[in-house]
């Protein structure tokens, strides 16, 4: 009788452990939590204006903190080398050979205007609505016209969005710059500039305020702030001491302030997620749209590209190639640079990659979240940039960069400048006399990524 029982009960335990094995029928598996993307762009920031990129006398200590603690790119490149036609490709994930936006104006026959976005061009937020993201951005759009608010960030996939809008709106009204369109005409803030540390502060709040009181608390967050430090503007001196000190030059003095006082809205930003307990389900990418201004700025004075030749609009690397820094606790490991190199348009297929969907077929770029993981990285045979920047042939430029070879054709040289980035990656030496065979092959890269499109007349390149 005992062993009878012993037998039972080995029987009974047996069997029970089974029965945990199999799903009840119609019972739903919880699908792991989809993660948060935040997505920070500087306006104008050179390549060697931050701490971690090498800058002595400017001080960034939280973008610095976090670069040491994330993971930091040495050798990441804009969409472009001017606002516009670069945040076309980061929202895209097409270069500038094919997105519709080429110049921060395009050519309209009498007139030289602003252009928008093709509303057949998948944006991020749009890529991500479909996958149960709720998406906000704050700041600077720049990807559309004022008189067509369906071309406003809010028209363009945002479910909230608080940015600034200049030039005329439909009734041929001009519009103040400082005046923030929420929702587009929802509401409108004018920014007080007497009553903030820096406009980045401003919209900071804004940021601070829809992380705090999201109407969908259970839906993972699409988070783009995009910022107007350092770039020039007469309302953005900053209105304090930081610097006064040093004995600068009032324009050297603000430029400084504007950056210093940048890294601090960011480590407001970074808290309040931190006090939220979302940092370990948020990947923050952080990065710049071009590389430093001259407008009101000598980007020599802080060596703001870091040694590299060039600045904003140019296609030299100090025009185009940026700080990028990428964060997410627990997922990415601190420790040594990373050399991949990549662009604006590979940012799209990487949040596509980490939220778990397929990036539109639309885009040029590869994901490097196997890079911020430290896993096997597939690589690009080559990147692409041109821009075009007024009517004359001078304003339009074309660059490729296929391993360590970068080369640089201005339109109206009618010639390809030929560098060997490994051994001088401050352009210093065009070696294209001795290297025909890689002149040729970068020719054929020109020729080939660049395609006829409206409103920019030398699109689709010029080779006499």
């Amino acid at each position: 009788m005992r062993i009878n029982l012993f037998i039972l009960s080995i029987i009974m335990f047996f069997s029970l452990g089974a029965c945990k094995q199999i799903p009840e029928k119609g019972a739903v598996k919880v699908a792991p939590k989809k993660p948060n993307i935040v997505l920070l762009l500087a306006d104008d920031m050179g390549y060697g204006e931050l701490g971690a990129y090498g800058q002595k006398e400017i001080k960034t200590p939280f973008l610095d903190s976090l670069a040491s603690q994330g993971l930091r790119f040495t050798d990441f490149y804009a969409g472009t080398s001017v606002c516009s036609p670069s945040r076309a490709v980061l929202m895209t994930g097409v270069h500038t050979g094919h997105v519709s936006i080429r110049g921060n104006k395009g050519d309209f026959g009498n007139k030289w205007e602003r252009v928008p976005l093709r509303k057949t061009e998948i944006t991020i937020p749009e890529m991500l609505k479909d996958a149960g993201y709720q998406s906000a951005m704050i700041g600077k759009w720049h990807l559309d016209v004022p008189e067509d608010v369906s071309t406003w960030a809010k028209g363009r996939g945002f479910d909230y969005a608080v940015q600034e809008q200049w030039g005329e709106d439909a009734n041929g009204n001009e519009i103040d710059e400082r005046v923030h369109w929420v929702n587009n005409n929802e509401d409108s803030i004018l920014y007080d500039y007497t009553k903030y540390k820096c406009l980045d502060e401003f919209r900071t709040n804004f940021a601070l305020d829809y992380l705090q009181n999201k109407k969908e608390s259970n839906k993972p967050f699409f988070l783009y702030m995009s910022y107007r430090i350092p770039h020039a503007h007469e309302y953005f001196i900053s209105h304090n001491d930081l610097y006064r000190e040093k004995g600068w030059p009032e324009e050297e003095r603000n430029h400084a302030a504007r950056i210093t006082m940048f890294d601090s809205q960011v480590r407001r930003l970074f808290n309040l997620l931190k006090a939220q307990g979302e940092l370990e389900n948020t990947l923050i990418i952080f990065t710049s749209d071009n590389g430093p201004q001259k407008e009101n700025h000598d980007p020599l004075f802080f060596k703001s590209s870091g040694g590299l030749k060039g600045h904003k609009r140019d296609l030299y690397e100090g025009g185009v190639r940026e700080p990028m820094i990428a964060y997410w606790k627990g997922k990415i490991s601190s420790g040594k640079p990373t050399n991949h190199q990549g662009a604006f348009y590979d940012i799209m297929p990487t949040i596509a990659d980490a939220a778990g969907i397929k990036a539109p077929s639309q885009t040029d770029g590869i994901s490097f979240l196997p890079t911020l993981l430290n896993q096997e990285q597939k690589k690009h045979d080559h990147l692409y940039w041109e821009i075009q920047e007024g009517k004359g042939e001078k304003g339009f430029k074309q660059a490729t960069r296929m391993g360590k070879w970068k080369s640089i054709r201005i339109a109206d040289s009618n010639k390809t400048e030929l560098y060997d980035l490994d051994n001088d990656v401050f352009e210093t030496k065009d070696v294209s006399a001795e290297n025909p065979e890689i002149v040729s092959k970068m020719n054929e890269i020109l020729k080939k990524e660049s395609v006829v499109i409206e409103h920019y007349p030398f699109s689709g390149g010029i080779f006499k």
